[in-house]
């Protein structure tokens, strides 16, 4: 689900709208295994002497834990959005109240990107947004940093060209 066109300015033109990279959600996944591994053992091994209300309890337990650890960091990801547009780029966070964060490209001064060992063998990065504010914008777990960071460049400093039509990718 992309940004609505009804947000965008006249002849604004979504460049590319992107989530950050699904590594954030491996240790929820890792979690909600175990919590299915977790009740299936309590069916299995627990003692008869806490029957029937043991297997349910863990069962409440493990669904509490589910939605706390599994669900809402799932949720979060979904909904927290990065989009570049021809003329800005567009940050959205939030599962209930959203948080939004337009930074026009022009002024933008500087972009750069970092990636550790990690990040390299998921293909993701953080870009960092330098503007006349004193903190630079850090978007974290960018995927394909360096192809964003050269669209962003192109963007930014071939200005002289505009943007008629998204790219697909």
């Amino acid at each position: 689900m992309g940004l609505p066109t009804k947000y965008l300015g006249k002849d604004e033109v979504i460049i590319r709208h992107m989530h950050s990279h699904v590594k954030e959600l491996f240790l929820a996944i890792i979690l909600g295994i175990l919590l299915i591994i977790a009740v299936i053992a309590a069916f299995v091994f627990l003692p008869e002497s806490v029957d029937p209300w043991g297997p349910w309890v863990v069962v409440g337990l493990a669904v509490i834990l589910a939605i706390w650890k599994v669900f809402i960091p799932w949720l979060k990801w979904i909904t927290d959005t990065y989009t570049i547009t021809s003329r800005r780029i567009i940050t959205r966070t939030g599962i209930i109240a959203k948080n939004g964060h337009d930074i026009p490209l022009a002024r933008i001064s500087n972009v750069a990107y970092e990636h550790d060992l990690i990040d390299r063998i998921f293909g993701c990065g953080t870009l960092i947004l330098e503007t006349s504010a004193d903190n630079p914008l850090r978007l974290h777990d960018i995927p394909k940093v360096e192809q964003v960071h050269v669209e962003l460049t192109e963007l930014l400093f071939n200005n002289d060209q505009h943007y008629d039509r998204e790219i697909d990718y």
